[in-house]
């Protein structure tokens, strides 16, 4: 693995540091009026999610790892495991269901999301930024509500609740940015 040095650390990195992974969540340099500058970085354990806060001076040799990112279809869920296929090999894999977190819900049937895995341990997923979902309860639409910022709470098919604009009725489909959780647009 390529090791780079404490002033190289960027947001995004995926360092191994004190036998485990971490990605480099802010990374700030500093250069203190007396003695070496360094770099201040917040980190974040890839596989139990604690964070660390560490120094690294431009002299410390860091290695940095490459994740590999590998597209993988949504087949099915059992026992707490969602069993994904590789679109390019065909193989299946289970992964546990909490590694999407929060964002499991818009995970929907034979969607194709990014697994991103160091060896062979899948380490972080991702969804597509947007999902369309539809809205199975909100309130009625009012005619002439045309304030600028106002918006009602709205309950999603997959149970998620978001808070969509007045003129956006039941039975209505929506796009949801999976990143923020929000309303984007109608569909």
């Amino acid at each position: 693995m390529p090791k780079i040095n404490g002033n190289e650390i960027r947001p995004g990195n995926v360092l191994e540091h004190n036998g485990g992974l971490w990605a480099a969540v802010k990374v700030e340099h500093v250069k203190p009026g007396k003695g070496g500058a360094f770099a201040q970085v917040e980190m974040k354990n890839l596989r139990n999610g604690t964070k660390l806060n560490e120094r690294f001076r431009s002299a410390d040799k860091v290695e940095r790892v490459r994740l590999e990112q590998k597209d993988q279809q949504f087949l099915y869920e059992e026992n707490g495991k969602l069993v994904f296929m590789d679109t390019e090999t065909y193989e299946q894999i289970e992964l546990p269901a909490d590694l999407l977190g929060e964002r499991r819900p818009f995970l929907q049937d034979g969607m194709t999301i990014t697994v991103e895995f160091h060896e062979s341990e899948a380490l972080h997923a991702s969804l597509p930024q947007k999902v369309i979902c539809r809205i199975v309860e909100t309130e009625p639409v009012v005619k002439g509500q045309t304030a600028a910022n106002s918006f009602k709470p709205a309950i999603l098919d997959n149970g998620v609740k978001v808070m969509v604009p007045p003129f956006v009725g039941p039975d209505e489909d929506i796009v949801v940015n999976t990143e923020t959780m929000e309303y984007s647009e109608r569909a």
